[in-house]
């Protein structure tokens, strides 16, 4: 018996190549939703320069993943990962098709190739490693964490 694989489309492409109009087309015209596939739009109030589709076009066809976080938050590639694949799962449960439009290519390896499980950001070690960097300037935190991932200890000044 063969297993039947779902269908997911993806439209890869540089910027300013003509994606997002094929792609409004193509969801005029078949049950797509479209997956931005982009570094830069998942950015609220970030709209110079990063070829963000108009609130016209986003009327006409919904994307997915744009303007979700502000810039100052972090966003990885293990993160839109886990984000793209539930939202696919969603769009199949609704009898769509997923469109993946986009040009960073770091995210559709992820997709493609899969991510480790990365540890997740401590934030007081990196507050202790900001506050010692003014202390001592980062070229000097630099040379010391070179010497403590050579000999697996640190020691604080």
């Amino acid at each position: 018996m063969a297993i039947v694989k779902p269908v997911i489309f993806f439209l890869i492409g540089p910027t300013a190549s003509g994606k997002t109009k094929l792609a409004v087309e193509l969801a005029k015209t078949f049950p797509f939703e479209i997956i931005s596939v982009d570094s830069a739009q998942i950015y609220r109030d970030m709209n110079i320069g990063v070829a963000k589709p108009s609130h016209d076009i986003l009327d006409i066809a919904p994307h997915h993943l744009i303007n979700i976080i502000q810039p100052d938050e972090a966003y990885s590639v293990a993160q839109f990962t886990k984000d793209t694949l539930k939202l696919i799962d969603e769009i199949l449960l609704r009898g769509h098709i997923p469109l993946l439009v986009g040009g960073t290519m770091m995210y559709f390896n992820g997709l493609e190739k899969g991510i480790n499980q990365m540890p997740t950001t401590n934030h007081e070690i990196r507050k202790h490693l900001e506050m010692e960097a003014k202390q001592i300037g980062w070229p000097k935190l630099y040379e010391k964490l070179k010497v403590a991932s050579r000999s697996r200890c640190w020691r604080s000044s």
